[in-house]
């Protein structure tokens, strides 16, 4: 080894140590900046765990409910509906009454029998209701169509739920939930950061110091990762509670760096959004108009089925929905790693495209 060898081995040595220094020093900065800024953390936290626990509460007896059905008159029909489970029959007077209370809204339909003639009214505003109540009685005519014929019925249906009995609401309602708050974190929190440190020339200073680029956006990549594995046991750990009632089945913890991936999605978008916006107001804007109407569109709220053919083709270009349909197969349906290649391929494949755009277009200083 020539002398000249050992201050090079020394200087590489030294730049590594700096290099590793420096990471740790923004890393620890930018998660005490996220700490100490309460509207951040309440919008990381509270605030999307406010929407689980209160759609957690509303859904979680959903399976006990029966819908209200007014009756007018009686007969057989009547008879084998008061024995449904489904339904909640209230006796009312005659027609007009009942069509009135229909109108206003107090019932969702009402059902009348006059010897063979069954009228049923219903409120075409509620349509999941009026379709659920047109399934019910729809099936009792037909059944008491067949016992008057008196011949036994030629087909059976035995119908009943491949999940378990006990699945309740909260296993659908967690992981959508959780994929919004995650991405309200990863977005807003890379798009206000890059704005903020733009406008007071942070980015600039740190451009002319010593510390190369990737060490200052990988700082704030292992942040908004460590705020995401932190949402995840919040809102498991309350999802869990006996009044909500979460179940984690088959191998859950796949869950875990699938929704690390997701982050660095949702990361990537803030990167872009922060690279055009000049303010933390038009940042804000920005992200809203992305992460809000990608969280409908993905299944976050309600499921994909409840909306056009045409935007549940639209929703897969988002990787919102990739992340649900992922937690849901290995949290709630109980499948293995095999369920997640699809939705790792398009995390993936969404975070390179749009980090490299975001890298093409990135502004160190206005």
């Amino acid at each position: 080894m020539t002398v000249t060898e050992t201050p090079k081995r020394e200087r590489a040595a030294s730049g590594t140590a700096s290099s590793s220094s420096s990471f740790r020093a923004l890393a620890t900065a930018m998660f005490k900046g996220f700490v100490r800024d309460k509207a951040t953390l309440f919008f990381t936290l509270p605030f999307p765990l406010m929407f689980l626990v209160i759609f957690g509460l509303i859904f979680g007896d959903q399976g006990a409910s029966r819908i209200e059905v007014g009756v007018v008159g009686d007969g057989p029909v009547i008879a084998a509906l008061e024995r449904s489970e489904a339904v909640e029959l209230k006796p009312i007077e005659n027609a007009a009454t009942a069509e009135e209370q229909v109108r206003a809204g107090d019932i969702p339909a009402y059902v009348t029998q006059d010897g063979g003639n069954v009228t049923l009214r219903f409120a075409a505003s509620d349509r999941t209701r009026a379709s659920t109540v047109q399934g019910i009685v729809s099936g009792v005519v037909n059944q008491a169509n067949i016992a008057a014929t008196g011949q036994a019925p030629r087909f059976t249906l035995d119908a009943g739920q491949v999940e378990d009995e006990s699945l309740q609401p909260i296993q659908y309602l967690a992981p959508g939930i959780l994929s919004w708050a995650v991405s309200i974190a990863a977005v807003f929190g890379s798009a206000l950061t890059v704005v903020n440190w733009r406008k007071k020339q942070v980015l600039r200073r740190l451009r002319l110091a010593p510390v190369r680029p990737v060490t200052v956006l990988g700082s704030r990549v292992v942040v908004s990762l460590g705020v995401a594995l932190l949402q995840f046991v919040v809102f498991v750990a309350v999802a869990l509670l006996p009044a909500f009632g979460l179940r984690l089945s088959g191998q859950w913890w796949l869950a875990i760096p699938l929704l690390l991936l997701g982050t660095l999605a949702f990361f990537s978008i803030g990167m872009l959004v922060g690279a055009f916006c000049k303010t933390e107001e038009a940042a804000s804007g920005a992200a809203n108009l992305i992460t809000l109407p990608m969280a409908f569109l993905s299944g976050a709220f309600f499921p994909i089925d409840a909306i056009p053919a045409w935007l549940q083709t639209v929703s897969n270009i988002f990787p919102m929905r990739h992340l649900n349909d992922g937690m849901l197969d290995v949290m709630v349906r109980g499948q293995g790693a095999e369920a997640l290649a699809l939705p790792v391929l398009v995390l993936v494949g969404f975070t390179v495209v749009v980090g490299l755009l975001a890298a093409k277009v990135f502004r160190w200083e206005d």
